[in-house]
């Protein structure tokens, strides 16, 4: 029994000296890289984010710019996303396209850029906007622009028809045209019932703020015919606005969109300069959710969503056993933004669910304790500035943890048939790290599926020994056998197997 307990301690010594001596060396340190050289993987999750330039012209992971999308309210979406069909969504034809796509956007990876050639050519099909004819409900127009001069008379959008009025046709016109450096707004013969202080059906509404050249800036038309409120804004302010109404007033009756006959639409016919993300809306304007009320209106449309974005990896295999000792992020967090990194482990990621294992909470470099397992994932949340104009970037991200070594099997394996048994010895490892050995056995080579024997199925835990007899076989009939050693730091570490050997139980055989 001393003799035993002082051979258990001489081990435990032996094995603690060698892991130091591995620690010491890094030998089983190992890193799995997020992004950088490797690229991004395919994410399990992502919300709000986008692939961008970082570091060392890598892809990075940043917040996705919040782009108009397509809802039950939008008619028309133009966001030039795609080179051969800068219409992203909404029943619309292009009848002419003379815009080039430029990587210097506002939303998202593309922009249309304009040089004045003719722009955008569009025809609305039935039902659509302008391919209906008729009376028509409340609407809002809403892009971004960035004019390269900015001219007088630079035309950013115009629709020309005509509808019968008692008879007569009466010509319409929807038109948006700089003038000294405002954009002007025209509408005539486009409401019903309605005339001006001259008498006439005309309405014009013009920006107050300079549309700056090579300044992006957001733009929106409404008109709400519940109230009668036609209004002009710019970056969320707004800048004109009139009631079209019978007197005027919001105390007048509503006059409604009436539109003639579906004709073509003309988007930066004349105008040189870049436009983003156009949206046609069968509703008037209304400030985004994120404004609070006291500063409703003193943004229109913010660059990068307040709640922000995140992604969660797919669960990467390691080892049983492994320590994850740091995260260590490459990343650009520009002032007043942040990313905040989440990690959690565990042997079986089959039964995870969205919060269980818990997430723990990490600080790139930050050195990490009791992050163990077969499987590691990562969560990353990515948060815009105040007023949502700047955006973080991770261009990658390293995991720095350890694996236990898997013990080597030992060398010389013998199997010695008896009656209805097989006894199987073999030398120690070598390896020091072996706590113990596995014994596998079947009646195929290389299947060690046994089932058969008194001692258990394969493989049979035999515990730090050099034989182990397995009873319970029938005469006749080869078995197979190998054997493994599990680690002395974790049994479920277990390394490879030894060479194969092989013995028939007879009757005869004592």
């Amino acid at each position: 029994m001393l003799g035993n307990c002082i051979k258990k301690r001489l081990l435990i010594i032996a094995l603690s000296a060698v892991m130091c001596a591995c620690g010491a060396a890094g030998l089983f340190a190992k890193e799995y890289l997020f992004g950088g050289k490797n690229g991004w993987p395919v994410f399990m999750q992502q919300e709000g984010i986008t692939t961008g330039k970082g570091r060392y012209g890598y892809d990075c992971i940043e917040l996705a710019s919040n782009s108009f999308v397509f809802d039950e309210y939008t008619d028309l979406l133009i966001d030039f996303e795609d080179a051969d069909m800068p219409i992203s969504d909404g029943d619309y034809v292009i009848n002419r396209n003379s815009f080039q796509q430029t990587n210097q956007t506002k939303n998202e990876k593309a922009a249309g850029l304009s040089r004045n050639m003719g722009g955008l050519a569009i025809s609305g099909k039935p039902g659509t906007f302008f391919g209906s004819e008729g009376l028509m409900g409340s609407f809002s127009f809403e892009f971004w622009l960035c004019p390269s001069i900015a001219e007088n008379g630079e035309m950013v959008l115009n629709w020309e028809s005509s509808r019968n009025e008692d008879g007569q046709l009466v010509f319409q016109v929807i038109n948006g045209t700089f003038d000294k450096g405002h954009i002007k707004w025209e509408l005539n013969n486009i409401f019903d019932l309605y005339q001006n202080e001259a008498g006439k059906n005309e309405v014009e509404l013009k920006g107050s703020s300079k549309i700056i050249p090579d300044t992006w800036s957001y733009h929106v038309l409404s008109f709400d015919c519940e109230t009668g409120i036609l209004e002009y804004l710019v970056n969320g302010i707004t800048e004109d606005i009139t009631y079209i109404t019978t007197d005027r007033k919001e105390s007048g009756d509503v006059s409604l969109v009436y539109l003639g006959t579906p004709s073509e639409v003309a988007i930066c016919s004349e105008y040189t300069g870049k436009l983003d993300d156009f949206r046609i809306l069968r509703r008037p304007y209304s400030p985004p959710d994120y404004q609070s009320a006291e500063n409703a209106g003193s943004i229109g449309h913010m660059q990068y969503q307040p709640g922000g974005g995140r992604f969660v990896t797919k669960p990467i295999m390691v080892s049983t056993g492994s320590v994850l000792n740091k995260l260590e992020a490459e990343m650009n967090v520009p002032a007043q933004t942040a990313v905040c990194y989440y990690v959690r482990s565990g042997e079986n990621f089959f039964g995870w669910t969205e919060n269980e294992p818990e997430w723990k909470p990490v600080e790139s470099g930050e050195e990490l304790k009791g992050i163990t397992g077969l499987y590691f994932q990562v969560m990353a949340e990515l948060m815009p500035d105040g007023n949502g104009e700047k955006t973080p970037a991770i261009t990658s991200i390293s995991l720095d943890f350890t694996e236990l070594p898997e013990p080597l099997p030992p060398f010389v394996v013998r199997a010695v048939a008896g009656n209805g048994s097989v006894t199987v010895s073999w030398n120690y490892s070598v390896d020091d790290t072996a706590g113990g050995y596995y014994l596998y056995y079947g009646t195929r080579p290389g299947e060690y599926l046994g089932r058969m024997a008194i001692e258990g199925q394969s493989p049979i835990n035999v515990g730090n020994t050099t034989s182990y007899t397995v009873t319970g076989l029938e005469n006749g009939k080869i078995y197979y056998f190998a054997v493994a050693a599990w680690s002395a730091y974790d049994m479920r570490v277990v390394g490879n197997l030894s060479k194969e050997v092989f013995a028939r139980p007879l009757a005869r055989l004592k």
